[in-house]
């Protein structure tokens, strides 16, 4: 294994050891925060920057960025808050049933995580450039614990996807470029919840806890355009990731009675699900000599995700949890201020719109609208070296569950609660040239 080899191979385990993020930070559960670069202007303008080569992620076009052989490392820290009130939970779908016992509020369910991305870009020619970059573009996080009253709908979820991809951009003129990538994901799904509240017969509850995984493969295509000096315009496409998971459920603290009638045995489990298209749209206006306008428009395709339908091969029957996500838009603008030779100021505010609908939102997914309002800065050290920070703090409005009326949700009973959420963030970035 060559050094560089060995290098992505230990990047990709420390991606994979903190990566599943809160779902606090991002509408759905995608992650945006793969550049403190474009984090510090709310990633304004990305699919256009010519900044550096971390607008990659969302262009694969914008690796002509890189001049000389370039490393850019990127960590978000996430700090999500989130207070569940008003938690009430019954034990049957139809009127009359008895409520199950547990708190009524709940602040500890998410916590704070670090977020990374790599890349490298080596030039091949003055006109063509070779990218390798590793992100974590969806992940989610939550964990209510087993003694809420609503454990029979959730009470741990974890959704973490690692991309490793292979990239070429090549700039054909003075004002367009293209580019391209294949990816591979490595994508993990952990849900737990409370089982056997709802049967009806005396046999108590447990829990049921399962673990999955699967490999998948995508790819991004771009284009970077400079019709005229100081207006670049950029569009970005990531594809559909389909994944046919695998893995197993087992039980903990299931009694005799409970597991014969459910068939609640240990098992392997299966199901297959598809992560979303991603299509963005920038411009970059220079309005002086020091000051330039981001514009963005980002549109995830969440329709693809219909929900879970997870088989087991055993008696029980599949578990079915439908999302019913709509494809949803994000829209940015922002500021960059080149306030000196060394230094470099950003800003920007965004409106990040959740794919949730309100028949459908769970304790999975207790998804709002977002807004961000966003600040950041890079210093130039050198030539070759400079640092960027970020922060953002994420808006999220006030959202109810109400699991009143789903027929799905026979076996967990019915479920309200209100979520009232928000985030901060912080970013840093080193960015080096060889």
């Amino acid at each position: 294994m060559t050094t560089s080899s060995k290098f992505l191979f230990r990047a990709s385990l420390v991606a994979a050891s903190v990566a599943a993020a809160s779902s606090a930070y991002s509408a759905g559960f995608a992650l945006n925060d793969h550049s403190a670069t474009a984090s510090g202007k709310a990633l304004a303008g990305v699919a256009a920057s010519n900044e550096d080569i971390s607008a990659s992620f969302w262009n694969p076009a914008l690796f002509v960025n890189a001049q000389d052989t370039t490393v850019f490392v990127s960590g978000a820290y996430v700090m999500p808050s989130m207070d569940v009130t008003n938690i009430s939970a019954n034990n049957a779908t139809a009127a009359g049933g008895s409520s199950i016992t547990g708190s009524s509020t709940n602040s500890d369910s998410v916590n704070n995580t670090l977020v990374p991305s790599f890349y490298l870009a080596k030039p091949l020619s003055d006109k063509t450039v070779a990218g390798i970059s590793l992100n974590v573009p969806f992940g989610l996080s939550g964990d209510y614990g087993q003694d809420w009253a609503g454990r029979f709908h959730a009470t741990e979820t974890a959704v973490q996807d690692i991309a490793l991809s292979f990239s070429l951009a090549h700039r054909m003129n003075d004002w367009v470029s293209v580019g391209a990538s294949v990816q591979v994901h490595k994508a993990e799904i952990v849900l737990e919840s409370g089982v056997g509240s709802t049967v009806a017969l005396a046999g108590g509850e447990g829990v049921g806890r399962i673990e999955a995984d699967d490999t998948g493969y995508g790819y991004s295509l771009g284009v970077a355009l400079e019709p005229k000096k100081g207006t670049r315009i950029g569009l970005g496409y990531r594809s559909e990731v389909d994944f046919d998971f695998k893995g197993d459920v087992k039980y903990t603290g299931v009694s005799t009675g409970l597991s014969t009638a459910k068939g609640l045995v240990d098992a392997n489990v299966s199901d297959s699900v598809t992560l979303p298209s991603v299509l963005t749209l920038g411009l970059e206006q220079d309005l002086t000599p020091k000051l330039t306008l981001g514009l963005t428009a980002i549109k995830t395709g969440w329709g693809s995700l219909d929900g879970l339908n997870i088989n087991f091969d055993s008696n029980q029957d599949n578990s079915v949890l439908t999302f019913g996500f709509e494809d949803q838009w994000m829209y940015s603008a922002g500021l960059t201020y080149a306030y000196s030779n060394e230094l470099t100021l950003r800003t920007g505010v965004a409106m990040d719109n959740s794919p949730v609908t309100d028949e459908y939102r769970s304790a999975r997914t207790p998804d709002g609208d977002r807004k961000w309002i966003s600040v950041g800065g890079t210093y130039d050290f050198n030539d070759m070296t400079s640092a960027t920070f970020a922060f953002t703090h994420v808006m999220i409005d006030d959202v109810s569950v109400n699991r009143t009326n789903l027929t799905e949700d026979a076996s967990r009973g019915k479920l309200k609660a209100d979520y009232e959420s928000s985030a901060n963030v912080i970013s840093v970035a080193m960015n080096m040239a060889f």
